[in-house]
């Protein structure tokens, strides 16, 4: 059966007596609620009291709770932009009592506020160049604040389901406000080549972290085909490495999740590739986790979607979600948005998680609303 997801940030909801019954009018079967994200400067084009939310820092949209942070290096900050310290729970309340179960879209590892003050846990490539914005999991404190992120996620807004984004290093895309690297021309193989991260913890996983900075460094700038061929003999090691962090970290956290709320259902963001560069984690070598579902990114469109949903799909047979975009350069027509969530469908997706319910037009909103009933039309 094909289940369809809108996202939705706790602002969209929290002070808009209409939100809940427009999400609902989507005929969606959850929401995927914000309850840890990251920087952002969002539209609020329904809501009764502004246009505009300006999230000027990585946030937790629950209680921070000075009993379960006390002690830990890192720690989330309040929203400061929200009256409410729960602002999660108020959304999610509301959710809930219109009959619509709400999942918590939880970042992990995505924090430039974290990152600028604790430089040592930060992705850094193969020329020192530091990625304040991506924590790096082969740091334990790193590890620590993850884990007690989504503790407080499931004991404080007992969601649904929890969905696991950036559940892994994030490297060179996926970067910072008023980006202005595309004139360099980096291909999508440099792009994954200063995605590598030196960092202390990571240098000390390889066996000669110089000599592979080195060798990094020179592919980097005169260009190759593949991360392979760039890194030659070392390749097969630092694949492990790299895969290896990723897996590590999404076996602790759903871990976690199973003993403490073992009905929550589990999404995690994924890619097959073992070189992936955003908040879309590898799996490549394996889940090794029981998780629910995998979501993958078909932002790009159905020429560079469908090649990643069968990488993924011959990967492991967990259930797969589409991530998919309705807003520019979307055209805010449903009869695009169906045609290409069928081809999604077809190549084996059955689950749409739907960005985003909260910054979607009017026009858009009816978009998706064709496209949602289209969908299940066509898969029931």
């Amino acid at each position: 059966m094909v289940t369809t997801v809108a996202h939705l940030y706790p602002w969209d909801v929290v002070g808009d007596p209409s939100a809940v019954d427009r999400v609902a009018s989507l005929g969606v079967d959850a929401v995927a609620l914000a309850a840890s994200y990251h920087t952002v400067r969002a539209a609020t084009p329904f809501h009764p009291e502004r246009r505009m939310v300006d999230a000027r820092h990585a946030a937790f949209y629950l209680p921070v709770r000075e009993e379960a942070w006390r002690g830990k290096r890192l720690a989330p900050a309040r929203p400061s932009w929200m009256d409410s310290e729960n602002s999660y729970g108020e959304a999610s309340d509301a959710l809930r009592a219109a009959g619509l179960p709400v999942y918590a879209w939880t970042v992990l590892t995505h924090s430039s506020r974290l990152g600028d003050a604790n430089p040592d846990v930060v992705v850094r490539n193969a020329f020192g160049d530091l990625y304040p914005y991506a924590l790096c999991p082969s740091n334990d404190d790193v590890v620590e604040y993850t884990r007690t992120l989504v503790s407080e996620v499931l004991e404080l807004g007992r969601p649904d389901g929890i969905i696991l984004e950036a559940c892994g290093p994030l490297g060179f895309f996926h970067g910072g406000h008023h980006e202005k690297t595309d004139g360099a021309d980096w291909s999508a193989v440099q792009q994954k080549l200063l995605s590598l991260c030196f960092c202390t913890a990571c240098a000390d996983r390889y066996t000669d972290p110089d000599g592979l900075r080195a060798v990094v460094r020179a592919a980097i700038d005169n260009g190759v085909d593949s991360v392979e061929e760039a890194l030659g003999d070392r390749a097969d090691q630092v694949r492990e490495v790299r895969t290896g962090i990723s897996r590590s970290l999404r076996r602790e956290l759903v871990g976690l999740v199973r003993s403490k709320s073992p009905s929550t259902r589990i999404a995690a963001h994924a890619t097959a590739d073992p070189w992936g560069t955003g908040p879309f984690a590898t799996v490549a070598g394996g889940v090794d986790s029981d998780v629910d579902v995998l979501t993958l990114t078909c932002w790009p469109g159905v020429d560079a979607s469908l090649p990643a949903i069968r990488a993924l799909r011959a990967e492991t047979d967990v259930r797969t979600a589409a991530y998919v975009l309705a807003l520019p350069p979307k055209p805010a027509d449903g009869d695009e948005l169906l045609k290409e969530w069928l081809a999604y469908a077809e190549a084996g997706v059955q689950e749409f998680h739907l960005y985003h319910a909260g910054l979607a037009s009017a026009q858009r909103m009816d978009a998706l609303r064709h496209a949602v009933a289209g969908i299940k039309a066509a898969l029931s």
